[in-house]
């Protein structure tokens, strides 16, 4: 895509000693796929378990292992590598590392080649940890990961799960997916404003059943709702995600409720709502529901002709608002604004996004959006065809400016 983030950006992967160090090259293709240029620094360690020849291959750039060439008898055309890679770049993504080169870089040290270039960086450093769990919950380094956080440094802390040692526990090298969104979004401008906030999102369509076999559904595959808890996750939110039936993946740290139906979604807003500060309801929630529900398969030969509908309870409407920004979303077909703007003060919201459906490549299943804001004040803001993941960004940009007595950000 010309207008992906990452095309034409200069990107450093660095690369330290760890069992994790073979996914370096699956982060690396990703990085290559979007655009990006990218080169490779590895410490000595990390060339036991990987390469540098198959990162050499894939980068199409020389690997930089070390401060010094091995022997300067023929001449040496090396010089300042460090100063110029530092310079050079957009964005350094330090992944994985090792408890040893966060303690290195947390306290300033430069004795290797990949510690050098971080002393001389001038562009955003991205970390992702991988170790296993005793070592990666060690007080100090922990300590040592604080410190980088508190001087800047974005860490995409390790997962939990099953390690390399046969353990389980926190230290598992992050999903490659969530490297690549949060370099996404830092080289989008975005940092992690929205720390220890709590936000609760909705999401995906719901389904009313007809019979045990059938249901009534709509289009929505859930993707503006997941993109706005990832969003809000990776810019440091601790984020509640309630979804109805979806196949969209999501960060193991998001607290996740499925939900079917859109009673059991209201039931699940309310009881979530009360720990959380915004309320982004981002679901496709159905509006009506088959009045009676067939408990067994409803056959060809009973001539079922029309289904009885009624109302599904309005979970906007009816919620407690006190305290909380909520931010609703209109899908329109005709009649946009007008219809966005009536919803936005029937339902007494603070924000409302409207989707437009006009476009082919904006609305349902697809990875892109067209959306306006518009805020209680009645201030729109129109945006262009972009990326959902930007459009989540630029979603909480403007929450994060609406000016609530109750809730400071």
């Amino acid at each position: 895509m010309s207008d992906d983030i990452f095309s034409g950006k200069k990107i450093i992967l660095g690369i330290t000693g760890c069992i994790a160090a073979y996914k370096s090259a699956i982060l690396l293709r990703e990085l290559i796929k979007r655009g990006a240029d990218v080169k490779v620094v590895m410490t000595p360690s990390a060339t036991e378990f990987i390469a540098p020849l198959t990162l050499s291959t894939l980068s199409k750039h020389e690997v930089i292992i070390n401060i010094f060439p091995q022997s300067q008898k023929n001449g040496t055309a090396l010089s300042t590598w460090h100063i110029d890679y530092a310079v050079w770049a957009d964005l350094m993504i330090i992944a994985p590392s090792t408890v040893n080169t966060i303690a290195k870089i947390a306290h300033g040290f430069a004795d290797n080649a990949l510690t050098t270039l971080v002393s001389a960086l001038r562009c955003p450093l991205l970390i992702a940890p991988a170790a296993d769990v005793d070592m990666y919950e060690n007080k100090i380094t922990q300590q040592n990961i604080y410190t980088l956080e508190e001087n800047g440094i974005y860490i995409i802390h390790a997962e939990e799960g099953e390690l390399a040692s046969g353990l389980s526990g926190k230290g598992r090298f992050p999903e490659i997916d969530k490297i690549i969104d949060a370099s996404e979004l830092i080289l989008s401008g975005y940092k992690k404003d929205l720390a220890a906030k709590k936000i609760l999102v909705t999401a995906g369509p719901t389904y009313e059943d007809i019979d045990p076999v059938r249901f009534i559904g709509n289009r929505s595959s859930g993707k503006m709702g997941f993109e706005i808890a990832k969003s809000a996750f990776l810019r440091g939110a601790n984020v509640t995600l309630i979804s109805g039936p979806v196949r969209e993946k999501i960060y193991p740290e998001i607290n996740f409720i499925k939900v079917r139906s859109a009673n059991e979604m209201k039931k699940e807003v309310e009881k979530e709502l009360k720990g959380n500060e915004v309320l982004i309801m981002s679901a496709a929630v159905a509006d009506y529901k088959p009045s009676t529900v067939s408990n067994k398969k409803i056959k060809k030969e009973d001539k079922l002709t029309s289904i009885k509908l009624t109302e599904t309870s309005d979970i906007l409407a009816s919620i407690e608002k006190k305290d909380k920004i909520v931010v609703g979303f209109a899908l329109e077909t005709d009649n946009e604004l007008k219809n966005a703007s009536k919803k936005l003060i029937s339902k007494n919201l603070d924000m409302i996004v409207l989707n437009s459906l006009k476009d082919m490549k904006s609305g349902f299943e697809v990875d892109t959006n067209k959306i306006t804001i518009i805020k209680k004040t009645g201030k729109q803001i129109k945006f262009p065809l972009m990326s959902k993941f930007q459009a989540a960004n630029k979603i909480l940009t403007e929450i994060i400016k609406i000016k609530n007595q109750k809730i400071v950000f």
